[in-house]
């Protein structure tokens, strides 16, 4: 698959490359990203040049496509699309993002995300969207609830990571949902 940059009122999101390494680096410091995602903890300059290589192979064998979001050129979130199945056409993924300490709270997640929701049943033709965080990650299940997700359960001991198991929250959105936020049990 080809990289594809998406752009919002705010934010360009782009494939991210070598230019993107110290940003990254620089944003996988805070403690709230390993906390919260697979991101490895301590988060170490080599770790963004492997992140940008195997995101550059993950594009072009199709099963996954992450994006860097900026503001006027700072990096403000990660974002992408992963397990992408390989029928595209009816197929699913699930979505998975971090963001930037300085940048939370500013909607900037939702707001590429959306863009990446919609590139996703647009272009890709996909039928489901699924999402998932450790449970007690009050932040994303938010940002999923503003994107329309539905939550759908609780996995126990469903996540793992460096760090072990850990329950999980689960979500999904389909193409012909109405993306109009609903009620979560867990917010």
């Amino acid at each position: 698959m080809e990289p594809v940059t998406l752009t919002t009122e705010r934010l360009v999101l782009h494939v991210p490359d070598e230019t993107d390494i110290d940003a990254i680096t620089a944003a996988c410091q805070d403690p709230e990203i390993p906390r919260w995602t697979t991101v490895p903890s301590p988060y170490r300059r080599t770790d963004a040049e492997d992140y940008v290589r195997l995101i550059g192979e993950r594009w072009a064998d199709g099963s996954q496509t992450i994006w860097c979001a900026y503001r006027d050129g700072e990096l403000v979130a990660s974002i992408g699309l992963h397990r992408v199945s390989e029928h595209h056409t009816g197929g699913d993924a699930e979505i998975g993002f971090w963001v930037a300490a300085p940048a939370r709270g500013q909607g900037y997640l939702v707001e590429a995300a959306r863009a990446v929701v919609d590139w996703s049943f647009d272009e890709l033709g996909l039928a489901r969207l699924g999402w998932r965080a450790v449970a007690g990650n009050v932040a994303s299940a938010r940002a999923a609830r503003a994107l329309g997700f539905r939550y759908e359960g609780l996995g126990r001991q469903a996540l793992t990571s460096a760090r072990g198991r850990d329950d999980g929250w689960f979500g999904g959105l389909l193409a012909t949902d109405d993306r109009t936020p609903v009620e979560w049990p867990i917010l």
